[in-house]
Protein backbone atom coordinates (compact mmCIF):
# COMPACT_ATOMS: atom_id res chain seq x y z
CA UNK A 1 0.00 0.00 0.00
CA UNK A 2 1.31 3.43 -0.86
CA UNK A 3 -1.80 5.63 -0.61
CA UNK A 4 -2.59 6.82 2.92
CA UNK A 5 -5.79 7.88 4.69
CA UNK A 6 -6.22 11.54 3.73
CA UNK A 7 -5.02 10.91 0.18
CA UNK A 8 -7.44 8.00 -0.18
CA UNK A 9 -10.35 10.18 0.89
CA UNK A 10 -9.30 12.94 -1.51
CA UNK A 11 -8.89 10.47 -4.40
CA UNK A 12 -12.29 8.90 -3.71
CA UNK A 13 -14.06 12.27 -3.50
CA UNK A 14 -12.36 13.74 -6.56
CA UNK A 15 -12.75 10.55 -8.59
CA UNK A 16 -16.44 10.27 -7.74
CA UNK A 17 -16.99 13.91 -8.66
CA UNK A 18 -15.30 13.42 -12.03
CA UNK A 19 -17.38 10.29 -12.73
CA UNK A 20 -20.58 12.21 -11.94
CA UNK A 21 -19.40 15.13 -14.11
CA UNK A 22 -18.98 12.57 -16.88
CA UNK A 23 -22.75 12.43 -17.25
CA UNK A 24 -22.87 16.14 -18.13
CA UNK A 25 -19.89 16.10 -20.51
CA UNK A 26 -19.96 16.01 -24.28
CA UNK A 27 -19.25 12.76 -26.08
CA UNK A 28 -15.74 13.88 -27.03
CA UNK A 29 -14.50 14.30 -23.46
CA UNK A 30 -16.75 11.73 -21.78
CA UNK A 31 -14.23 8.88 -22.04
CA UNK A 32 -11.45 11.02 -20.55
CA UNK A 33 -13.63 11.99 -17.56
CA UNK A 34 -14.62 8.37 -17.03
CA UNK A 35 -11.02 7.09 -17.12
CA UNK A 36 -9.69 9.80 -14.80
CA UNK A 37 -12.57 9.34 -12.36
CA UNK A 38 -12.24 5.57 -12.30
CA UNK A 39 -8.48 5.85 -11.77
CA UNK A 40 -9.06 7.98 -8.66
CA UNK A 41 -11.75 5.70 -7.28
CA UNK A 42 -9.84 2.48 -7.93
CA UNK A 43 -6.52 3.70 -6.51
CA UNK A 44 -8.43 4.86 -3.45
CA UNK A 45 -10.21 1.53 -3.05
CA UNK A 46 -7.08 -0.59 -3.41
CA UNK A 47 -4.73 1.82 -1.60
CA UNK A 48 -2.08 1.43 -4.28
CA UNK A 49 -1.01 3.80 -7.06
CA UNK A 50 1.57 2.64 -9.63
CA UNK A 51 2.67 6.24 -10.25
CA UNK A 52 3.42 6.72 -6.54
CA UNK A 53 5.54 3.56 -6.67
CA UNK A 54 7.46 4.85 -9.70
CA UNK A 55 8.18 8.13 -7.94
CA UNK A 56 9.10 6.41 -4.67
CA UNK A 57 6.27 8.22 -2.90
CA UNK A 58 4.39 6.64 0.02
CA UNK A 59 1.72 8.51 1.98
CA UNK A 60 0.59 5.44 3.90
CA UNK A 61 1.68 5.58 7.53
CA UNK A 62 2.08 2.11 8.98
CA UNK A 63 2.77 1.52 12.67
CA UNK A 64 6.30 0.40 13.45
CA UNK A 65 6.73 -3.26 14.25
CA UNK A 66 7.75 -3.93 17.80
CA UNK A 67 11.10 -5.66 18.19
CA UNK A 68 10.40 -6.59 21.79
CA UNK A 69 10.10 -10.35 22.06
CA UNK A 70 8.84 -11.82 25.31
CA UNK A 71 11.23 -14.33 26.83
Amino acid sequence: MNVGGKERIARAALGSTVVVADFFATVHIEIVFLLVGLWGVLTSAFGYCPFNALMGRNSCVLPEASNNVAS
